[in-house]
């Protein structure tokens, strides 16, 4: 068969089956009635919810909104239609206020006026990367600022900005997650997570933020199968046609101008296509790329996997402990 994108199709119905069987196993294990997670009105969340459904019905799966003030407008309209649609329960938890208080907001804007010292009240900002398969050179990431009157100007970070950006940031989605486990805690339930394969492999997750969960159903299937499943399950056509978005910062951010640097169907093909040998020049006729061009993708990919696989591992102990068992380490 020539590679392409058919070598990514699957059998939707059976692998529905097969992870609401997952799911279900996974509560018995855990002796929980069924399942927590935040939904965000994106693609994988959305089936993610669509298949806790499968597997507990509407009682058994509570989702929680979680906006702040600099949510995209129409995050919530869409997580709103997913639970409506699912008729599960679900509750707004904007967040603002507790960023607020840990100094998120206030921490990241310090952090962007060392490279930006206009950046002021009124501004918005969003970090970027060069794209992955023009250049050989060393990408760094830059932050792009707007003013009131919407011009736009892009910085380049420094190694202390950046990081600084990113740990204010992360409060967001570790401040998700908290919620998330309180309310499973008070219904006696587990957290399901939602990452798919590219963030999973990739990194593309905050450790003890959204890359923490008791089941992450869908961190085995590429992008592409995510959107397939969708399909299936029947996710709204409004919410399978809405494009990928961080929904991070304060102005609109794709995933690709952020990490990925290439559309999922062609990272998608490149991701499948290292795991599965596949010489690069089959890859680069798939993908509409050069040779050179999947060269550099596939660098950055085996990159990501080196630069993040402490996002994967457990806490180091320095001894056995008796009774419980040794979590395996993942490299990712």
């Amino acid at each position: 068969m020539t590679f392409g994108p058919d070598v990514l199709a699957i059998d939707c119905e059976a692998e529905t089956a097969r992870i609401v069987d997952v799911l279900r196993s996974s509560a018995r294990r855990f002796k929980r009635k069924g399942a927590v997670l935040g939904v965000s009105g994106g693609i994988d969340s959305s089936v993610v919810a669509a298949l806790c459904v499968r597997a507990f019905g509407p009682d058994g799966v509570f989702c929680l909104h979680m906006p702040e003030r600099e949510s995209s407008d129409d995050t919530l309209g869409y997580s709103t239609s997913l639970t409506d649609w699912l008729g599960v329960e679900s509750a707004i938890e904007d967040i603002t206020g507790i960023l607020e208080a840990c100094g998120a907001y206030r921490r990241r804007d310090d952090a962007i006026r060392q490279v930006a010292p206009e950046y002021a009240a009124g501004y918005a900002s969003k970090i970027v990367l060069p794209p992955v398969a023009d250049s050989d050179a060393y990408r760094i990431f830059s932050v792009v600022i707007q003013a009131p009157d919407g011009t736009q100007s892009t910085h380049r970070l420094t190694t202390a900005a950046y990081l600084e950006i990113v740990a204010a940031t992360n409060f967001k989605q570790r401040v998700r997650k908290m919620l998330e486990y309180s309310h499973a805690d008070r219904l006696n339930r587990f957290v399901a997570g939602t990452p798919n394969l590219l963030e999973y492999d990739q990194g593309f997750f905050v450790k003890l933020g959204d890359g923490a969960a008791d089941v992450k159903p869908i961190a085995h299937l590429y992008k592409t199968q995510v959107y397939a499943l969708a399909a299936h399950l029947g996710v709204p056509e409004a919410i399978r046609a809405r494009p990928s978005t961080t929904d991070t910062y304060s102005l609109p951010q794709s995933q690709e101008e952020f990490y990925f640097s290439l559309p999922y169907p062609r990272m998608d093909l490149c991701l499948y296509g290292l795991n599965h040998d596949v010489p690069v020049p089959e890859i680069a006729a798939a993908t509409g790329l050069t040779d050179v061009q999947v060269e550099r993708v596939l660098r950055d990919i085996r990159q990501k996997r080196r630069t993040t696989a402490y996002l994967h591992t457990p806490p180091v102990l320095a001894g056995a402990v008796a009774g419980v068992a040794a979590e395996p380490v993942s490299a990712g």
